[in-house]
């Protein structure tokens, strides 16, 4: 709720690609005011759909914007940002370019410096940075950083979905590729460490120890149905031997919004000089019901009891 000029107002989602704003001169409504904010303009991200969900921003100089989420998919829901004015209705209106969203508005804002959120990451000192998210609440026990990821094996599955300690990284669009170095010298028999695109349509490429036989394959057709539960936990399509020690697994990703978005995985044995294309492609989902979009993740687990851990 906002209160402006001795009139309040409340912003409420059109499902799912408008917002309606409610005017009225109590609190207590009743709210007979409406107008749709932002109807029906095309949006920033090209494919992407029409902001909403969104609020106001208010500055001390007496600058208003509206702040909101479009849908991106593949990739997620992304924020976006525009200037408002208020009209002789006392609503505020959108500052449109060319008749549409703006893909970019000369704002004269405050600079605020923040890290980038690519480039590489060495897990320099002891704790993540704010990039960083796990799809479970993690096990504190079975991980620690250190000049370096250590990742102990926190469960035993053969279901990526219900891992523990998966480390999770927003992907940055629209063409995207992410790579890490992963030893495996301390793996224990069954256990499985990689690298996945993780959503409810998910694949990834990994480093199996199979009784002291180390493969690198990629599994992929891993779905999740309508009530989050697991239906297929996925078959792996491509393998190959390794040699126990270090391995350079990469993903890279098309998530320019609309259908059609593949990603793929590629691993280096060779320092990362060199990769080889392993398995199919994933064919990304678009659908909203997964909001975030798909993520990097990062895993490692056991198909059998074991203790021994290796270090990313």
């Amino acid at each position: 709720m906002y209160k402006r000029n001795g009139q309040y107002y409340i912003l409420t989602t059109h499902p799912a690609n408008q917002e309606w704003v409610l005017k009225s001169s109590s609190p207590m409504g009743s709210y007979n005011n409406v107008k749709v904010l932002a109807n029906s303009l095309s949006p920033p991200v090209s494919g992407g759909g029409n902001p909403h969900q969104g609020g106001l921003v208010d500055l001390p100089d007496g600058r208003w914007y509206y702040m909101a989420f479009e849908d991106a998919y593949p990739g997620g829901r992304i924020p976006v940002l525009a200037p408002v004015s208020w009209g002789s209705d006392g609503f505020p209106t959108l500052t449109t370019a060319n008749g549409g969203w703006g893909k970019s508005y000369d704002m004269p804002l405050s600079e605020h410096t923040v890290p980038s959120s690519v480039g590489t990451d060495k897990f320099s000192g002891t704790s993540l940075s704010a990039a960083w998210e796990w799809n479970h609440n993690p096990d504190t026990s079975k991980f620690s950083v250190n000049n370096g990821l250590t990742l102990r094996t926190a469960t035993v599955t053969s279901d990526l979905y219900a891992a523990r300690n998966t480390l999770t990284h927003r992907i940055h669009g629209p063409i995207s590729t992410a790579t890490i170095e992963l030893d495996v010298s301390g793996m224990a028999d069954g256990d499985v460490a990689g690298l996945a695109l993780l959503r409810d349509q998910s694949a990834w490429i990994g480093v199996r120890n199979n009784g002291g036989t180390f493969t690198v394959a990629m599994t992929n057709s891993i779905l999740m149905d309508s009530n989050w539960g697991t239906s297929n936990q996925g078959s792996v399509v491509a393998s190959a031997n390794v040699s126990k020690g270090k391995i350079y697994l990469r993903g890279t990703v098309n998530i320019n919004p609309g259908n059609g978005r593949t990603g793929s995985f590629s691993y280096s044995v060779d320092g990362g000089s060199t990769y080889k294309s392993l398995g199919n492609s994933l064919t990304l989902n678009s659908n909203w019901q997964f909001f975030m979009g798909y993520r990097w993740g990062i895993f490692n687990v056991s198909s059998r009891f074991s203790f021994i851990f290796y270090h990313y």
